[in-house]
């Protein structure tokens, strides 16, 4: 008898560990199919219907596996699912910039559905506006009390050759504006551990390659939302600081799926484990003139003393 129940256990043991395995597999294979839709999409922002409807196929997948339902609790741990680190944006359903605590903040003011359509179209306009810049890295960087995302984003700064100089060329200068706009909050999880609560702190453009406005930026100069806010607060009758919910609905240690109050879906890969912000101290604001001008003397005049 003993003999039997011993070898039954070893068996049930056996097919539990062939479950796990067999799930393990099927996450990195979905895992793997949503990277190739957000790769060919531009991080969904050129996604056609049909991408966007097989990638929530594949997330509502991968959340219906999630390995760490509570994984936000380990932010103080050293699990290997440890939320904390630098995230990069690598698919969305919505506007890559809603990834910010800031947006997140302005849509949680909206009362009814009507304002928050409203909000929507106004973050369509401004995507719109946002249509002669590219956009770059978008991050978020948590550590156990804050996140700080990370929007960088270059715009031409010369849009015609033609108008400043006697040669034709149908592009602008090879000169960019560019910069980072960094907003930062508080979070604390809540939830059972699968969301944050999130209080907007600041905004601020880090790393322009503007000259004097750099200096000034570089001074402390920044939108100081909760201190505006709470000013609201003492003066605005029934105004209240927002503080949206962001919840986690997958976890592990190379990807993140999360959602905003809306259902609106953003999916992060790791990136590394680094808590601090991106340091943009050593970009030059010369308009990467400098730049220009070192490659155009390597490549045609190569001139070197």
């Amino acid at each position: 008898n003993l003999s039997r129940l011993f070898s039954t256990q070893c068996s049930s043991d056996d097919e539990r560990e062939e479950e796990k395995a067999a799930a393990s597999i099927d996450r990195e294979r979905t895992k793997t199919d949503l990277l190739l839709i957000a790769s060919r999409s531009d991080r969904g922002q050129s996604a056609s219907q049909s991408d966007k409807d097989s990638a929530m196929e594949m997330i509502e997948r991968l959340e219906s596996m999630n390995p760490h339902p509570q994984g936000l609790l380990s932010a103080a741990s050293e699990s290997s699912a440890s939320v904390l680190g630098t995230w990069e944006v690598v698919f969305s359903s919505t506007q890559l910039f809603r990834s910010s605590p800031f947006f997140m903040a302005g849509r949680a003011v909206c009362e009814t559905e009507d304002e928050a359509r409203q909000y929507d179209w106004f973050c369509d306009m401004h995507r719109g506006a946002l249509a002669i810049s590219t956009i770059g890295k978008v991050r978020q960087i948590i550590s156990p009390t804050r996140m700080v995302s990370e929007f960088e984003v270059k715009a031409g700064a010369v849009p015609f050759l033609s108008d400043f100089t006697p040669f034709k060329y149908s592009g602008g200068w090879p000169v960019t504006i560019d910069g980072a706009i960094v907003s930062s909050a508080d979070i604390e999880t809540v939830e059972d551990g699968n969301a944050w609560e999130i209080f907007m702190d600041t905004v601020e453009i880090k790393g322009s390659n503007l000259p004097l406005l750099r200096q000034l930026l570089d001074a402390g100069l920044k939108l100081q939302s909760r201190a505006l806010g709470q000013f609201l607060e003492q003066n605005v009758n029934d105004y209240t600081n927002p503080k949206p919910i962001f919840r986690t609905t997958y976890l592990d240690h190379d990807l993140r799926i999360s959602r905003d109050q809306d259902g609106k879906v953003f999916v992060y890969a790791r990136v590394s484990d680094q808590t601090e912000p991106t340091d943009y101290s050593s970009i030059m604001s010369d308009l990467g003139l400098g730049k220009l001008l070192e490659g155009f003397n390597d490549s045609i005049t190569k001139y070197y003393l």
